[in-house]
């Protein structure tokens, strides 16, 4: 910053307390220009030819820490510094006589001028002093907020006004930022009240319990509605009162009132069984729970007291003990705190327990962890939504017995309505044997796995084996059949061409099956395939077998599908050969057609007008060498469904058949849709 020759530094402040002189009316008298004015200023030259002194104020202006811009009442820039020239991107030579309006393009020209109502001096008089927030705008053409200040100087031209122009960028960012600050706190405000409003109205919805707070000397400052019932005094009539009026005249004289307050603030909380007073005087034995509430800091704010009424358990308790008697499994009724009120006699068999030694206990000593939890309210939900969550759910745990052995249970809870609000019955059932079984079933599907794997591997190295030597033994017994036909007797040659015939067979069962193995080892990753060019490659492999039998092959337009190409040209090749080869004694004609099923699935359709199927056989020609015919009457193994059967399973889909004898069949096979088209 700018310091005198003192060395003090010169503030803004400094600037408009030199502009603005009270011996003056307010306003500096800037003198009209003399011949000993020697100095001739740049900027103080007027259209007119006659001059002011403005450089007395020049080094005034260039010491301020803010743009400075002196303008006449024409609008015009006369004079300016060179923090203006920083924060609006300008030379100097390029604003002076220039029109403010460049910089400043509304209200501030508008507040130097008079209209037809007020003189420029009373138009400039309802600004001075004031700070007025604007728009400066660049050379650049950005714009950016502005504060000014204006101050006006007396001069032989006129009144000029010095403007004093911040950058309030910073502070805009930060009035913004400190509103949504605002905006945030207004919203938190609300969603507190509307928290507090639903907790009030939750407690006064619960009738069953007694549920009240104090002050750290325990005068009553709330009530709710189970308050009101159980102990019979309403709102206006208690708080402000002393919870001590709850108590026996015997607990009052020994001062057990204060005394639970003492142990409360230093444990935290206390729980007792002990008899309590209604307002007409009559006893009743109470479950109470005092908490002690702290502030974030750890002061004693108060206490808190939820309490019921435990004669109306035992009278509730009495309605299902008859049923829970009967029940085949353990059955435990719990409340709310987590306590057992009831069970039957299969629980006591179960957990090795007498009744009378977990009536009143914690449901926790014979279920360590998962249950009591299932109960009971947490900071987000209340013990209706809580217990909501488990109500029909089989459970699985652990139980443990007296002797400290545990065992797996499965529980399964339900509801029962009360005086003191929702017991919770569970039916405890002991799935040790079920446990064994499901683990037996583990290592038995892991054995099942592995035999298959073996198996598999097993008949893979088989048939790629045995094709060698079969091979050899097919060569040669051809060369047999050729060689020796005629020479033998006829016995001979029935022998070698039966020779010749297994060996062909076996060739064939060989490649089958390593054709089965691949169609689940070698498939493909999947991707977009059209249904009509897979059709298309299909069709192309099979055209020696269509020309022969002059069979006549249409279809619909087929979709594009996420799958296998490979796999799905396989599908059709097999579905419209079979098609071919079991056909009637009229051409035979072959229909493709795809559809939606109304769900995630295409429905292709491949349909013929051959020999058809009884539907006794509609499982069995899906498995592996099942034939519904001789080998004399059509060549193959068998295995060209199941092969289908096999790739539709591992692309998700499923295969069927719908056929009768002598109509012709339609096999149909659905494939998820994927990203279809």
């Amino acid at each position: 910053m700018p310091e005198t020759q003192t060395g003090r530094r010169i503030t803004v402040e400094d600037v408009r307390d030199y502009l603005t002189n009270p011996m003056n009316g307010g306003r500096v008298q800037v003198a009209p220009a003399t011949e000993e004015a020697e100095t001739q200023s740049p900027y103080g030259q007027r259209k007119n030819g006659s001059e002011f002194p403005i450089d007395r104020y020049r080094g005034l202006l260039e010491a301020a820490p803010d743009a400075m811009v002196v303008v006449n009442q024409g609008g015009e820039i006369v004079l300016l510094n060179v923090q203006a020239e920083k924060q609006f991107g300008y030379r100097r030579d390029e604003l002076v006589e220039q029109k403010v309006k460049n910089i400043i393009p509304e209200g501030f020209a508008e507040r130097l001028i008079a209209d037809g109502n007020r003189s420029a001096a009373e138009a400039l008089a309802h600004q001075i002093g004031t700070g007025i927030e604007l728009r400066g705008r660049r050379k650049d053409g950005s714009e950016f907020p502005i504060e000014i200040m204006l101050s006006p100087l007396e001069s032989a031209e006129g009144i000029l006004v010095t403007a004093a122009i911040r950058d309030i960028s910073l502070r805009k960012e930060a009035e913004e930022y400190l509103a949504q600050i605002e905006a945030g706190r207004r919203l938190t405000e609300d969603a507190l009240r509307e928290s507090e409003e639903s907790y009030r109205m939750l407690l006064d919805g619960i009738q069953n319990y007694a549920i009240f707070m104090m002050d750290p000397r325990g005068q009553i400052v709330s009530w709710n509605a189970g308050a009101e019932r159980i102990k019979g005094y309403t709102a206006d009539q208690i708080i402000g009162h002393n919870f001590s009026c709850f108590f026996p005249p015997e607990d009052i004289e020994r001062g057990r009132p204060a005394e639970i307050l003492r142990m409360t603030a230093a444990s935290g909380r206390h729980e007792e069984q002990s008899m309590r007073v209604r307002k007409d005087g009559s006893r009743f034995l109470a479950s109470v729970a005092f908490t002690a509430l702290r502030d974030p800091s750890g002061n004693l704010r108060g206490f808190s007291e939820f309490s019921h009424d435990l004669s109306e358990s035992r009278e509730s308790a009495e309605k299902y003990r008859g049923l829970l008697e009967a029940a085949p499994d353990a059955m435990v009724v719990v409340n709310q705190g987590g306590e057992i009120v009831l069970l039957n006699v299969q629980a006591e068999k179960q957990f090795g327990y007498r009744r009378d030694e977990l009536v009143g206990q914690k449901v926790k000593n014979i279920i360590p962890e998962g249950l009591a939890e299932r109960l009971i309210a947490d900071g987000t939900r209340s013990p209706a939504k809580a217990l909501a969550q488990q109500i029909g759910t089989g459970i699985e745990l652990s139980g443990r017995r007296r002797d400290g052995s545990e065992f797996p249970i499965e529980i399964m809870l339900s509801p029962l309505e009360s005086a003191e609000g929702i017991l919770v019955a569970a039916a405890i059932r002991d799935i040790t044997e079920r446990k064994k079984s499901e683990e037996h079933l583990v290592k038995a599907v892991g054995e099942l796995k592995r035999s298959n794997d073996e198996l598999q591997q097993f008949a893979y190295v088989s048939s790629h084996d045995l094709q060698e030597p079969l091979r050899m033994v097919a060569s040669y017994t051809q060369l047999l059949a050729k060689r020796y036909k005629g020479r033998l007797d006829s016995d001979a040659d029935e022998f070698v061409a039966f020779a010749v015939d297994g060996c062909n067979r076996m060739q064939g069962l060989i490649q089958d099956l390593l054709a089965y193995w691949r169609t689940g080892t070698n498939g493909k990753a999947l991707r977009e395939v059209s249904g009509d060019d897979a059709l298309k490659e299909a069709l192309t492999n099979l055209r020696r077998t269509i020309g022969e039998s002059g069979a006549v092959v249409t279809h619909d337009r087929l979709p594009v599908i996420q799958t296998d190409d490979t796999q799905l040209t396989q599908v059709f090749q097999n579905l419209v050969g079979n098609a071919i080869k079991y056909r009637s004694a009229e051409v035979p004609h072959v229909h493709v057609s795809a559809r939606k099923n109304g769900g995630p699935e295409w429905i292709f359709s491949v349909r013929d007008n051959g020999l058809g199927i009884d539907p006794q056989y509609f499982e069995r020609i899906f498995i592996l060498f099942q034939r519904l015919h001789g080998r004399n009457e059509f060549e193959g193994t068998g295995i060209g469904l199941a092969i289908c059967k096999k790739i539709l399973e591992r692309l998700g889909g499923r295969i069927w058949v719908e056929s009768q004898p002598g109509k012709g069949s339609t096999f149909h096979f659905a494939l998820p849709e994927g990203n279809d088209k």
